[in-house]
């Protein structure tokens, strides 16, 4: 006699099985206890050696999504207040490019620190840490649109879709803890190119970024499914001891499948973060003298979740100030203001905590946005978008802090001293991990790829 059973596809039988959860979706463990990470072998955020010592073991990145202007917050440009009204000479300016009049900064800028270094006044917090912070003045990309300049800064390329940075950090370096996703993306809502800023791409679907909305940190909802409503755990174990039986048969039948690999240890992970996850995103197990130091707000709550994550061995985590573009001030740069306001205590205070914990010395910190701004008008107070000199800065994980990096142009318009590209920056970034830029590679499509494509050189004067 023979029977006749409807098909049903592994993406069906994993979706009904498992829990879910955001971008990983759903949950399992195959083997040893319920709290037991995988074993090395089987388990492809198993932490890995380096190329050479490491002096980061992880980073934060501070995404100013939309651009700040350079001119209104770490390079200051008293020639602006001289050619005032001006227009710009073409050969400043890009062909193509609609020109405004040059705008001086409406913010003040002081010396900060023993070093000495300008500060917008916008940052009166940040600018009490500046002896940690190494200020880039010379950073360019290629185009000056967020599209193509939002994928750059993420994965070092330009067209979609490339693997991201804190993807191939996951492929390179693994994870030091197994019950949390090794890369996180903090954002309340999205970017303007949304996933693909944090997309494995045809790296194993474990390393991609998990995307979580940051706009209201409840322990219990912010990850989505996180505890199974509807099975208990013994039952949720034979459900996962059944579908590693079938994925065994379906890979005794077509050999090597990356992609069902990929989804099995995404299963692993997403059972095990049942234990951990709620404990991490637990903000109310802070002191209140903590609490005060961040801050209030979506962005002050996201620094200090930042913190909590790489103390526990979160590779890489990824906070955006906002959704969409909001430091896109083509209106009124005046607008800055309030961005700096939101951002400016958290990130003093993420700086020190992290140096009050002993984390910072090992603990990378990177601030910007994908470009930075005209030194001329847009408008009546806006400014326009800049590819080719901006600002960024970065501090602890090996950083040299207490010093300026490059320059640009007496307006401010370009890099012309120590110029710095983002391929330089991804290629610095991997360093301080402890990773070859040129030696972290991945084939594919008959190639081997790379975060700096075939670009990219570390920049020795940013080291300590």
């Amino acid at each position: 006699m023979t029977h006749n059973f409807l098909p049903l596809s592994r993406r069906e039988m994993l979706r009904t099985m498992g829990i879910g959860f955001g971008s990983l979706g759903l949950a399992a463990v195959l083997a040893g206890e319920a709290t037991a990470a995988p074993s090395a072998e089987a388990n492809p955020l198993a932490p890995k050696p380096t190329h050479y010592p490491a002096k980061a073991k992880r980073i934060i990145h501070l995404f100013m999504n939309g651009g700040p202007s350079q001119v209104d917050t770490f390079d200051p440009k008293p020639a602006l207040e001289k050619f005032a009204g001006q227009v710009p000479p073409e050969s400043l300016f890009p062909r193509g490019r609609s020109k405004g009049k040059l705008m001086p900064s409406p913010f003040k800028f002081a010396k900060a620190g023993q070093s000495g270094i300008e500060v917008s006044e916008l940052y009166p917090h940040t600018s009490k840490c500046i002896d940690d912070i190494c200020v880039i003045r010379s950073m360019h990309t290629n185009l000056p649109n967020h599209e193509p300049s939002l994928l750059m800064m993420n994965s070092g390329e330009g067209q979609p879709t490339r693997p991201s940075m804190g993807s191939w950090l996951n492929y390179g370096l693994g994870s030091e803890n197994q019950n949390l996703p090794g890369y996180v993306v903090l954002c309340p809502g999205s970017p303007v190119v949304g996933p693909q800023l944090w997309s494995n791409s045809f790296l194993p679907g474990i390393y991609q970024g998990t995307h979580i909305n940051n706009s209201n940190i409840d322990p219990k909802t912010i990850i989505r499914d996180i505890n199974n409503r509807y099975v208990s755990q013994p039952v949720q174990r034979r459900q996962m001891d059944l579908l590693q039986q079938l994925n065994r048969k379906h890979l005794e039948v077509r050999g090597e499948d990356a992609q069902l690999e990929g989804r099995i240890a995404s299963l692993e992970m997403a059972f095990r973060m049942q234990f951990e996850a709620q404990d991490a995103f637990d903000l109310q197990k802070e002191t209140q003298a903590t609490r005060e130091l961040y801050g209030t707000g979506q962005f002050a709550n996201g620094c200090l979740l930042a913190r909590r994550l790489v103390e526990r061995g979160v590779r890489m985590v990824q906070l955006y100030y906002g959704s969409g573009q909001p430091w896109d001030d083509h209106g009124d740069i005046m607008n800055h203001k309030n961005h700096a306001l939101q951002t400016d205590q958290a990130m003093a205070a993420l700086l020190t905590d992290l140096k009050t914990r002993g984390l910072l010395e090992d603990t990378l910190i990177v601030w910007g946005g994908e470009f930075g701004r005209t030194p001329s008008s847009e408008g009546a107070k806006g400014r326009d978008h800049n590819n080719l000199g901006f600002s960024m800065w970065m501090a602890g994980g090996g950083i040299k802090g207490g010093q300026v990096y490059g320059a640009t142009d007496e307006l401010g318009f370009a890099a012309v001293d120590q110029r710095m590209h983002v391929h330089d920056l991804h290629a610095t970034i991997l360093h301080l991990m402890g990773l070859n830029h040129e030696k972290l590679t991945y084939r594919y499509s008959g190639r081997d790829f790379r975060l700096t494509d075939v670009h990219g050189h570390v920049v020795e004067g940013l080291l300590a």
